[in-house]
């Protein structure tokens, strides 16, 4: 028979479990919990709790061990609503088990708790099955189509297995260093997961009466059939038809929009806003206005207020690591892409304030720091980069000194960039040298990693038999070598970027934790974040994340000369920070 969960002394902290396994039921309220040594060793007999939630506050109020389990949609947001305070620390086992397959050479193999057991027991892999929301996890508590386990597998017994072995593969890296970076990438991905499903659980303060006014002021009133065109946009489309002269077309059709300004002489390639720019006819300008307003309907309108914005909460489901380069990806709502002219709608509750931060130009320090190019890091260690960049390079001519950083990172060579790029060679050959390595490794079919050891995909099969068939002939080979080379040229620095705010995020929400009245972050996108605190505790708040981004620096790039500065606003209203 299990264990009983013995009763705890809140003075005193075990010092043989730094670590317990969380399994929940099945159904009810309950579950299992299995202390561990760092090694994923089990200690004692296994506990189990009629209530999960109770037991597990008790343990992380008296022992704040790292929490290990299948992964935190099943195993933490089900339990965050009915605990007093936020946990500290987990090991999310489908989290790192990506990272770990991407560092073996295997990367992009199935990842959930299921498939690492079967490639453990040597049985047929499952594939992983479509992502589950929030609710849907909290719905069916480690349900078997979740976990991917073969029927009658004991749920604690394939986490404490495959924790074990991921532990066993983190200390087989030979490189020191990169064995303690990667530890730290797997560290601050398992926090990303905790913030996530705070976030999601808190939500983004949203006032539904001030976005409903806005839709109405741009759009016209909701229309009462559902399906039916706001007045502004039906108005557009009328008027952009009489511009062109033309028979009806459907304005949100690509292919019909080409025809309707070739009809009139006028030969597009796209409908990119762009490109519209550029013409010289009234009809122009309406379809620019026309794909505005549209996509605020379609992407924040009545229907994602609806879905989306309820209780005076946006809460949307952020995907950790849902891009290759280790940024999140939001599973529907449109949280990363929150357009400004709504940001207006995102007010703090009275007598709170949102605290908005975001890293300026993060990507080239990011750069400086990689390539400890000296010249570049003293750019870097001062206020605006770009100015400091054209000072020293461009004479003056800050747009220039963008430009042409900008290019070097992302592989852009047309155009007047050529010119710009033959100086940033010449000023600062290291950095130039640290992004040009990557794009020959990428060229090559290689693989580059990020700073902390995250690993970019592989070359398809298609792409090696392109460039394989080219021969070194013709065209379509080595432009597709190029386009990887661009790719990974800017993956080391992009996923990099991503190592730092990662640890950033969980840096800050220690900080957080250790203020009262419970301030929180409720956003989180790529290099930005928002606090929502009560206003007396706006500047500690501030303070919290500067401290949060010097610790992350520290972290990630060891001691450096860049800075890392963070651009605060304290606010009422999101609007009112940029």
């Amino acid at each position: 028979m299990p264990d009983p969960l013995p009763s705890i002394d809140p003075n005193r902290r075990p010092p043989m479990t730094p670590r317990i396994a969380l399994v929940p039921d099945q159904q009810g309220r309950g579950g299992r919990l299995q202390r561990l040594t760092e090694q994923g060793e089990p200690v004692g007999g296994v506990l189990t709790a009629r209530d999960l939630a109770a037991a597990v506050a008790e343990l992380e109020a008296a022992e704040r061990p790292r929490w290990v389990w299948a992964a935190a949609e099943s195993a933490y947001v089900p339990l965050l609503a009915e605990l007093p305070d936020r946990l500290g620390r987990c090991h999310d086992l489908r989290l790192v088990e990506p990272l770990l397959l991407g560092h073996e050479g295997r990367w992009g193999a199935p990842r959930s708790l299921g498939a690492a057991w079967a490639r453990l027991r040597g049985l047929p892999v499952p594939d992983d099955l479509p992502e589950a929301g929030a609710a849907e996890a909290q719905d069916s508590l480690f349900a078997p189509d979740r976990l991917q386990l073969p029927p009658g597998t004991d749920p604690l017994t394939a986490v404490l297995a495959v924790h074990a072995e991921q532990q066993r593969r983190l200390g087989a890296f030979e490189d020191a260093a990169e064995r303690s970076r990667f530890r730290l990438l797997v560290a601050a991905e398992s926090a990303g997961a905790l913030a996530a499903a705070e976030m999601a659980a808190a939500g983004l303060p949203w006032r539904a009466e001030v976005h409903d006014a806005m839709l109405t002021e741009l759009l016209g009133p909701r229309p009462t059939v559902p399906g039916t065109q706001p007045a502004r946009l039906a108005e557009l489309s009328v008027r952009l038809q009489q511009a062109l002269g033309s028979k009806p077309f459907n304005p949100d059709s690509h292919t019909q929009v080409l025809k309707a300004f070739a009809d009139q002489g006028i030969r597009l390639s796209s409908t990119r806003v762009w490109e519209l720019r550029g013409i010289d006819h009234p009809a122009a300008e309406l379809m620019i206005r026309y794909k505005e307003l549209s996509r605020i309907h379609s992407a924040h309108g009545w229907a994602w207020q609806d879905a989306w914005a309820r209780g005076g909460r946006f809460r949307p489901e952020y995907v950790v690591g849902g891009v290759v380069s280790g940024r999140w990806a939001s599973r529907g709502g449109g949280a990363l892409q929150i357009p400004r002219v709504l940001r207006r709608a995102v007010v703090a509750d009275p007598g709170w304030r949102l605290v908005v931060a975001d890293a300026a130009q993060l990507e080239p320090r990011v750069l400086a720091a990689l390539s400890e190019d000296a010249a570049l890091a003293r750019s870097a260690a001062g206020g605006d980069l770009y100015q400091a960049l054209a000072a020293t390079a461009f004479h003056g001519e800050r747009d220039k000194a963008k430009l042409g950083l900008l290019g070097a990172m992302y592989g852009q060579t047309s155009g007047d960039i050529g010119p710009l790029l033959a100086i940033l060679r010449q000023r600062y050959p290291v950095a130039m040298g640290y992004v040009e390595a990557a794009a020959r490794t990428g060229e090559e079919g290689g693989i580059v990693r990020s700073r902390l050891g995250r690993s970019c995909p592989p070359p398809s099969d298609a792409w090696l038999d392109l460039t394989e068939a080219a021969g070194g002939e013709g065209e379509q080979g080595p432009r597709s070598a190029r386009a990887r080379g661009r790719f990974t040229r800017n993956f080391v620095i992009q996923a990099s970027a991503a190592d730092w705010a990662l640890a950033l995020i969980a840096a800050l929400r220690r900080r957080l934790a250790e203020l009262p009245d419970h301030p929180h972050l409720v956003f989180f996108q790529h290099d930005e974040v928002i606090v929502h605190t009560p206003a007396e505790l706006a500047e500690q708040v501030v303070s919290a994340v500067t401290e949060s981004a010097a610790e992350a620096s520290r972290l990630v790039f060891g001691p450096t000369p860049v800075q890392f500065p963070m651009s605060t606003a304290v606010v009422e209203c999101y609007a009112d920070a940029k």
